[in-house]
């Protein structure tokens, strides 16, 4: 894990046009009952003034923003903001345990013993490294004094000593740092994936297909399941839109800053003059919970059925399979004609419905609890432009860390370098989270 110091560069504004799929298909004004329900979809502009939306962070703004490198851990432990909050820590532990052993047995003040257990418990593994941490010092500083004895056997094996200090206080403090940063409720959560073609015709469909692609690829590298819930394929073999259910461990945390439109640069197989084109699309990732930690209603759903359309032979057009439900309080649809069985149409719909409804209930909470925060990551959002594909220079440009990297078709391959830039996004991720816990995103400490 590395950790950041802020240095400014100017970005212009990428609000664009909002994700286009079955949220509102065919429309980009967000009704007054998805405002109701809290949904905080940033980008979500109501015209193409390129505005700020009100509800949107990081990427969205016009102003100058806060690009990051990473410090070490050694930089961050430098730093007195850390030092200070561990000792505030460590002395929330002493308080609450002290309270815990003096209210042991006692019926008064049951719901405040309750809650100092629960710090006490989440706070012991945080206390322990440190005193770990402290004693492996204390190690490090007796091999420095060995270091200057007058027997040389004792010097060498000092050195050994002060090495072996220098890899355990270095892990040590990984861990504090781990333990520091809290976990999102979503992040062990399965997803739902979805790409959708945006600007450039049928190059963005194409580019579409090659992405979705790449993401299958990259799921399987991972061990994880992946379950094609829609595919709606273009006249010449592309994607105009896909949507699957991945699932494995921490598969959302690994994919979830994928979220945003992606740009791809070159010369499309269209093109007869040898043109680079420009085109877009989107990729939406939304955390799939479980029916026990999200429930729907069943009388806030309209359920349709109709007879599927497109590819499918004598099947199409002879069944009532396709389903389409509606959230009704929110207005908010989810369609499936992938399977033949309607039953199968209908589970697979309420995936994604589930998965949609549950995000916008996150962002909710997140813009909420972020507010004030200069992120650096982004939403996450389907109208922010995070990754430029340019095939002429064989580059692939995160414009939220500003990380290039090379073989633009090894990267779709969806393997090793795909996940490096899916690491490099996490540790700038951790670094902004404990910048924002110890109050140093206004700071040049």
């Amino acid at each position: 894990m590395a950790f950041t110091q802020a240095v400014k560069m100017h970005v212009g504004n990428v609000c664009g046009r909002s994700w286009m799929s079955s949220y509102q298909r065919g429309s980009t004004v967000m009704s007054q009952r998805q405002r109701d329900y809290g949904a905080v979809l940033c980008g979500r502009c109501q015209n193409s003034s390129q505005k700020l939306c009100p509800n949107s962070r990081a990427m969205h703004a016009t102003r100058p923003l806060m690009i990051t490198k990473l410090l070490s851990v050694d930089e961050i432990f430098a730093r007195r903001s850390l030092q200070d909050y561990i000792k505030k820590m460590e002395t929330e532990y002493r308080d609450s345990l002290t309270v815990v052993n003096m209210t042991e047995g006692q019926q008064d003040g049951e719901e405040e013993l309750r809650v100092k257990r629960t710090r006490v418990s989440v706070l012991a593994p945080l206390i322990q490294y440190t005193r770990e941490l402290q004693t492996k010092q204390q190690e490090f500083a007796e091999t420095e004094t060995l270091l200057k004895d007058d027997d040389p056997d004792m010097r060498d094996l000092a050195v050994l000593e002060r090495e072996a200090c220098q890899k355990a206080i270095q892990d040590v403090r990984q861990k504090i740092l781990s333990l520091l940063i809290p976990e999102e409720e979503s992040d062990m959560s399965d997803l739902v994936l979805e790409v959708t073609a945006g600007v450039g015709g049928q190059e963005a469909m194409l580019f579409t297909a090659e992405v979705f692609d790449m993401y299958q690829s990259f799921a399987a590298h991972q061990g994880w399941g992946f379950d094609i819930l829609e595919y709606m394929k273009s006249e010449i073999g592309g994607l105009r839109h896909a949507s699957a259910s991945v699932s494995g461990p921490k598969s959302y945390k690994r994919m979830k800053f994928e979220a945003g439109v992606h740009r791809v640069q070159r010369v499309p197989k269209t093109e007869k003059q040898g043109r680079m084109h420009t085109s877009t699309m989107t990729v939406a990732v939304l955390p799939q919970p479980t029916e026990i930690t999200f429930t729907i209603n069943a009388k806030d759903l309209r359920i349709e059925t109709k007879r599927a359309s497109g590819a499918g032979g004598q099947h199409v057009n002879t069944t009532d399979s396709a389903v389409r439900i509606v959230h009704l309080p929110t207005g908010v649809v989810s369609e499936c004609q992938q399977e033949r069985s309607q039953l199968k149409n209908k589970e697979k719909a309420m995936k994604v419905l589930r998965a949609k409804l549950y995000s916008m209930r996150l962002e909710e909470e997140t813009s909420k609890r972020y507010t004030a925060r200069k992120v650096q990551i982004g939403t996450k959002g389907r109208s922010e432009k995070i990754r430029t594909y340019n095939f002429p220079q064989d580059r692939i440009t995160d414009h939220r860390i500003w990380k290039t990297v090379h073989d633009v078709r090894e990267f779709l391959v969806g393997e090793e370098l795909l996940e490096e830039m899916n690491l490099a996004l996490e540790e700038f991720s951790n670094q902004e989270i404990l910048m924002d816990i110890l109050g140093e995103n206004n700071s040049d400490q």
